[in-house]
């Protein structure tokens, strides 16, 4: 298989990944949503944080230093594999011991044993990461998407019977849990690597060389992703954290699939393109113009239909939701592209650029989250729009100079794609006003206007990656149906 097609291959399988991963989570969300209070969902927002930062310990950067290595040996898995295992237990005996502090911090006497339960995921996650590593290595997510899948449905399930039996937020835990629990099985029976007998200090010291900065650029990167929960959790009510979450999770389920299909797979896509700087550019300019499409027009008719959405799926009781959601769109439109520049930086092996640029990044976000304090959870999403221009800015700038790629060639790139995302939110969003039949016919009619529109608009005026994406699906389509044959 061609570095082509394996792109290609790549890109269809870690899609129907994700987004059959996220479809299951958002039908199972919405489920627990129903059965379930903004406040419990709130509850387990306040430890997100905690959770979030021990588990990017846990990679430490190897998984990507493994990816970029383009001859891995037994010794270099094996030696991360019983690395991950001991902060794997670290991690969980630390926040064993924190959880104390963590439920008088925020003077929740529930959230102790929600801490200590949770943290049990560090050691089920930190004893497959080579195994997942290794199927990204491969570009093979299409057993990634079936480990996936078949983890969702069963946590999800879990998650569904334990809410309706009464179980409140320990439904959320035994979903979380469980999800990992599957995934974990899974990866050991179809995806047979097994471990060594084997830590070498040359290869951890290799590969940790790279990794580490990447380990603090995560660090860096987590915190200010999940900073939010903790400063809404602590200084508003757990209720409003569990609107803020729920927002949050619908605008995931475009933008942090887009962000993570396009992360994992053009990273070892890009690498094996680092020593050709033409092929690597013409490369990253059509991911770049794909990319992009998708994500800007997807989340301009997320905004524009966010109403009749989370009232028809969630409730009434979810309305104060609403406007996070929308607001929240923007930034989630950039997600991706901010993923791809970054890539750009580690393929070429600027691991330390990147750490700067998220050092700066966030000291530039700090302001805008202190004022969200005194003024509200809109004005802090407002500090994100700020900052999301900013971090493209610096981020395009860099890795475009790596390869010749000016930032003015990108935004022309991206251009049709942002003036086509704008005519068609806008248009969605103001056919609301004339729809009087109940927001489950708006929700519907506006998701079939958008169709009618992105599609007549692309055909029209042959605005290129529409054109592209048509033509990657086609191709795929017609090689699984021969293979079918």
């Amino acid at each position: 298989m061609t570095l082509k097609e394996k792109t290609i291959s790549g890109i269809f399988w870690s899609s129907i990944k994700s987004f059959s991963n996220q479809g299951i989570q958002f039908v199972v969300g919405i489920v627990l949503a129903r059965l379930l209070t903004p406040r419990e969902f709130g509850l387990i927002g306040m430890i997100t944080v905690f959770i979030a930062i021990s588990q990017t310990f846990i990679n430490s950067g190897f998984s990507s230093a493994l990816i970029r290595k383009k001859n891995c040996t037994q010794a270099d898995y094996s030696t991360v594999f019983y690395f991950n295992i001991l902060i794997g237990a670290l991690l969980f005996l630390l926040l064993y011991v924190l959880a104390g502090p963590i439920s008088d911090f925020y003077n929740e006497p529930q959230l102790k044993w929600l801490v200590r339960v949770l943290a049990l995921d560090l050691i089920i996650g930190s004893i497959t990461l080579i195994q997942g590593t290794t199927l990204v290595k491969r570009i093979d997510f299409k057993l990634q998407a079936k480990i996936v899948v078949i983890s969702s449905i069963l946590s999800g399930i879990i998650g569904i019977v334990m809410a309706y039996t009464g179980f409140g937020v320990w439904s959320l835990v035994a979903r979380s849990l469980s999800g990992s629990v599957f995934r974990s099985v899974l990866l050991w029976i179809w995806n047979r690597w097994y471990p060594s007998l084997i830590f070498s200090s040359r290869s951890f010291k290799e590969l940790f060389g790279f990794g580490s900065k990447l380990l603090v650029s995560s660090l860096i990167d987590t915190l200010y992703n999940n900073i939010y929960f903790f400063i809404i959790g602590k200084y508003f009510a757990a209720q409003e954290l569990g609107f803020y979450s729920r927002a949050k999770s619908f605008t995931n389920l475009p933008s942090k699939n887009l962000n993570t299909i396009m992360s994992r797979v053009t990273y070892p896509v890009l690498s094996q393109m680092q020593d050709d700087k033409e092929r690597l550019k013409a490369g990253y300019k059509k991911m770049i113009k794909n990319i992009m499409f998708i994500s800007l027009v997807l989340m301009a008719i997320l905004a524009a239909v966010a109403e009749p959405m989370v009232i028809t799926f969630i409730g009434e009781k979810w309305r104060p939701s609403i406007i996070y959601l929308q607001l929240l769109c923007f930034p989630g439109m950039f997600y991706p592209l901010h993923s791809l520049n970054l890539n750009m930086l580690n393929v070429k092996g600027r691991s330390d650029l990147f750490l700067k640029l998220e050092i700066i990044k966030k000291i530039l976000v700090i302001p805008f989250i202190i004022i969200g304090i005194f003024y509200g959870i809109k004005v802090m999403i407002l500090g994100m729009w700020i900052n999301t221009i900013i971090a493209y800015y610096l981020n395009s700038y860099y890795s475009g100079k790596l390869i010749d790629l000016s930032i003015r060639e990108q935004i022309k790139d991206i251009f049709p794609s942002f003036i086509l995302a704008i005519i068609v939110g806008g248009v969605v969003f103001a056919s609301g006003s004339l729809i009087t039949a109940g927001y489950g016919t708006e929700l519907f009619v506006q998701l079939v206007l958008s169709v009618v529109l992105v599609f007549g608009i692309s055909e029209l005026f042959k605005i290129e990656p529409y054109l592209d994406i048509k033509n990657i699906i086609r191709t795929k389509l017609i090689t699984v149906y021969n293979v079918r044959k």
